[in-house]
């Protein structure tokens, strides 16, 4: 039987109500989209505030585009101090900054820190600086440790949409080298890559980790404590690949949007898994990257860290002292843990010849502009942020990358 076909001319009159209905969704669901996500934002008690002038590009020659990094600073009961050096050993105009104090910390803390941060006046000018303040309850080796970072990297997604790399530091750790030499080297990467140690080859974590079967209290309690360890065992997921490696990472913000927005199921799912797992922060994003083919191509295995490790079996950091300082310096890495609580004397020295900062000061940088008197904070006269003045301590950050990027490294090294 042959088909009728009708002319074109003959269906243009079904074209003016199909498109009137299509304007009536889309405004229906634009209005939808937005009222949700009005009646769901969140406000911290403290947020970023809008820079008083533009962070414009660099507008002298043909340098490439400086980079802003994102911040989170965590700490636990008895650490104010040592974030609020920290802070201040890392701050730069251009980056954010989100500070976190857990549950188990005093309030008095918090707002000690808060108050700090709002009486500043460089950060107050720049206002790049948050500290929240609704804690959240952290059990050491369980995914509420997770959930902190997640919580952190939706907060900096939502208060400074504009940075490129998201870096976890916490009050154990301290940089080796100035913002500005972070910065000005970073500026010479694709904004794609992300820095974390990870490895497939778990070996004896398998047993100790991958198999065991914990429940972090803090998902149902509000007093913080160990967590709970379950007598049966589990097999080996078959649907993904485990990798496993150092929590602390460099993650870009692509990669990240990604976690939290998902827009394929793979982040929820293993979020869901490692909700029993012992130690997460050591493998959920590792094998969340690893196993999404647009993202296990950009990573490279370092976590950016100076961290020496007990002997066997590499479970434990070790506390790092004077002896150490060379080895430090040699390594090339920004950042170093864990310092002491109660022994200054690395950080002392690290602030007197790396960082040439005085104590409860900025690390002095290109937008410092005040002068050099002896007792005078050069940071308090400050000028244009995109003026970046490395240190010698950049070729050796520089020498580290070109290693770990090195076309018989970087590659054969990527989610193995």
């Amino acid at each position: 039987m042959k088909r009728t076909h009708f002319p074109y001319s003959d269906r243009s009159w079904l074209l003016l109500p199909i498109l009137i209905i299509s304007i009536i969704s889309l405004t229906f669901l634009l209005s939808l989209t937005f009222t949700q996500n009005k009646s769901t934002s969140f406000e911290p008690e403290f947020s970023f505030q809008e820079p008083r002038f533009s962070f414009s590009e660099r507008d002298y020659g043909r340098l490439p585009r400086l980079p802003r990094f994102a911040y989170s600073i965590s700490g636990t009961k008895g650490d104010g101090p040592r974030v609020k050096r920290l802070l201040q050993a890392i701050y730069h105009p251009r980056n954010y900054y989100l500070v976190h104090l857990d549950l188990d910390a005093s309030d008095s803390e918090r707002f000690d820190l808060a108050k700090y941060v709002k009486a500043e006046g460089v950060i107050k000018e720049f206002g790049n600086v948050m500290v929240i303040g609704k804690a959240d309850l952290v059990t050491y080796k369980g995914p509420t440790m997770v959930a902190a970072t997640l919580h952190a990297v939706a907060i900096l997604l939502k208060e400074a949409k504009d940075w490129d790399w998201f870096v976890n530091l916490s009050a154990d750790d301290y940089p080796l080298m100035t913002q500005d030499d972070i910065v000005h080297i970073f500026s010479y990467l694709p904004r794609d890559l992300n820095f974390l140690e990870h490895t497939s080859s778990i070996g004896w974590k398998e047993y100790q980790r991958a198999r065991p079967i914990i429940i972090d209290p803090g998902l149902y309690h509000s007093k913080k404590s160990g967590v709970f360890w379950a007598k049966e065992k589990r097999s080996l997921p078959a649907s993904f690949k485990l990798f496993m490696g150092s929590e602390w990472v460099v993650l870009t913000k692509s990669f990240l949007d990604f976690c939290v927005w998902g827009w394929d199921n793979l982040p929820r799912t293993l979020l869901m898994y490692y909700t029993n797992f012992i130690s997460s922060p050591e493998g959920y994003f590792h094998t969340v990257i690893c196993n999404h083919k647009d993202y296990q191509n950009t990573t490279v295995n370092h976590d950016l860290h100076y961290i020496r490790w007990d002997n066997p079996p590499k479970q434990h950091p070790m506390t790092l002292t004077l002896e150490h300082f060379d080895d430090m310096v040699r390594s090339g890495a920004p950042f170093a843990r864990k310092f002491a609580k109660d022994d200054d004397s690395a950080l002392n020295k690290i602030d007197k010849e790396l960082l040439r900062r005085l104590n409860g000061r900025f690390t002095p940088g290109g937008w410092c502009v005040g002068g050099s008197n002896p007792g005078k904070d050069p940071c308090v006269v400050y000028g244009n942020p995109n003026a970046v003045k490395p240190t010698v301590s950049s070729k050796r950050l520089e020498k580290l990358l070109v290693q770990l990027l090195d076309s018989g490294n970087f590659r054969s090294k990527q989610c193995k």
